[in-house]
């Protein structure tokens, strides 16, 4: 391969109109010195194509090998892959237009079309409401009112429920507590009652597993949702199937803790008229979609599709949102042959992705936006955070995982060696950034799955493997020899 190309590379050349010897002119004071020139022919008159060449060369021959390997058995016909440079330039493509099953490398389209339509400064609110402005410290019944944040947690959750036991950014639901007390609320006469009425009822989508839910890999979806809807944490038998209701308990068991009064909790709508008592906003858009991505938070993900039907189609429902995400990707002008969805997480298996579509969202994020800045890094966070540790991919991948059974994921960025391969760019050398997506299906395996994705990543991150242009450039000028006194 690297024959082949030094070859094509050379032909370039020959092809090219015949021109003179290089020669640099020396300096005045130098005026003694001449110029070694470089032979009309030579492969030094194309650096920067010779070594893009040799590098795309090498890095196709090892793509190739990985994901034809036999070890993959029917996934080497079941798996695209496609890699672009930061120009836009197709550097590897494999069945890239291959509709297959994203698993969680769906939340990546979600996310960025939230990204897009809700804008990543946006902030989600969840409101406490009463009847009538309290007058002095008693109120009759405390509404709580879900604004769509699936952030909402306590303290304990947002420690021990990260992906792997990592922290997790957090809606904190005591700060929400401490604002209802300076309120100056100190009796809730009637209840602290619930109300996700901004979303639909539908909890579940029908068409999941159900190990999913019997595993905890996902919660209710719900407008007002607290601590992804676990009643406790680790996940018990205790899974509720009543989001509104558990997060009044939640809420009225913060305020009890104060010292406030509450008769007991529920669920229901909020009736018009109701006044503002407290209220708590998420992070920023941008920091939501980081957690969802980040700790492939399927709760999340689905609550960001029914988010995006409320503001932007025909209501908080999954199917409303899901043609807002479709209708968006169509409007950008990107491939939707063979693309089909279901859900906003990537959990159902009738849903299909082409690594083409993938490929199309990175180039319109860019590298370094806010979706780049989103993703898992490889070896730090999420559920990166003990991936490819002590390799050269580790602290440059920043990629969404995907993982069912049979199936697994990897799409992102990768921050390039530097031409000459080092693991980090040599001063002055210039970084040569990808974006790739990588999806595979019919893998026999969890743990070939999650060799492949190991092997792809590592490529990508020894991109590119080939000499510095100014290595293979035009030689210096070399001084001349001094010219010998006369006899």
């Amino acid at each position: 391969m690297r024959g082949r190309a030094l070859l094509a590379a050379g032909l370039l050349a020959l092809a090219a109109p015949p021109a003179v010897a290089t020669q640099t002119s020396a300096p005045a004071s130098d005026a003694g010195a001449t110029a070694l020139s470089t032979p009309v022919f030579s492969l030094r008159r194309l650096p920067a194509a010779v070594s893009r060449t040799v590098a795309d060369t090498r890095l196709a021959g090892g793509l190739d090998r990985v994901t034809g390997d036999d070890v993959l058995g029917p996934a080497r016909n079941s798996t695209c892959l496609a890699v672009r440079d930061q120009s836009g330039r197709t550097v590897y493509s494999r069945q890239v237009d291959q509709a297959l099953i994203p698993a969680s490398a769906l939340k990546l389209v979600t996310g960025a079309v939230a990204l897009s339509k809700i804008g990543g400064s946006t902030r989600l609110s969840t409101e406490v409401r009463a009847v009538a402005p309290a007058q002095g410290a008693t109120v009759g019944d405390l509404w709580l009112v879900g604004g769509g944040d699936p952030l909402l947690a306590t303290a304990d959750f947002a420690v021990d429920a990260g992906f792997g036991g990592q922290p997790r950014l957090a809606t904190s639901m005591e700060g929400l507590a401490d604002r209802v007390v300076a309120a100056g609320i100190r009796t809730v006469q009637g209840r602290v009652i619930g109300d996700d009425s901004r979303y639909d009822n539908q909890r579940l989508v029908p068409t999941w597993l159900p190990r999913y839910i019997a595993n905890f890999d996902v919660g209710p979806i719900s407008a007002l949702t607290v601590n992804e809807g676990f009643a406790t944490f680790p996940p018990a038998p205790s899974y509720a199937l009543s989001p509104a209701t558990l997060s009044a308990d939640v809420l009225a068991g913060l305020l009890r803790a104060r010292g406030v009064t509450v008769g007991g909790t529920g669920e229901g709508r909020a009736p018009g008229g109701t006044a503002l008592v407290a209220s708590i906003e998420s992070p920023p858009m941008a920091e939501v979609v980081g957690s969802v991505l980040q700790h492939s938070d399927n709760v999340g993900a689905e609550m960001m599709v029914k988010e995006l039907g409320v503001r932007f189609g025909g209501g908080g429902s999954t199917a409303a949102g899901l043609a807002v995400i479709r209708d968006h990707l169509a409007g950008m002008g990107l491939p939707l042959a063979g693309v089909a969805t279901v859900d906003g997480s990537g959990l159902d298996r009738s849903d299909r992705l082409t690594c083409e579509l993938l490929q199309g969202i990175l180039a319109s994020a860019g590298e370094g936006s806010e979706l780049d800045r989103a993703l898992p890094v490889a070896g730090r966070n999420g559920t990166l955070y003990r991936r490819f540790l002590g390799t050269s991919a580790a602290g440059r991948v920043r990629a969404k995982t995907g993982s069912l059974e049979g199936v697994v994921a990897l799409t992102g960025f990768v921050t390039g060696a530097s031409a000459a391969g080092a693991p980090a760019p040599a001063a002055g050398a210039q970084r040569r950034s990808l974006a790739f997506s990588l999806l595979a299906n019919d893998l026999p395996t969890a743990s070939i799955g999650a060799a492949l994705q190991d092997k792809v990543a590592n490529e990508l991150a020894a991109y590119p493997e080939a000499p510095e242009p100014d290595a293979i450039g035009p030689m210096p000028v070399q001084p001349a020899a001094p010219a010998a006194p006369p006899p």
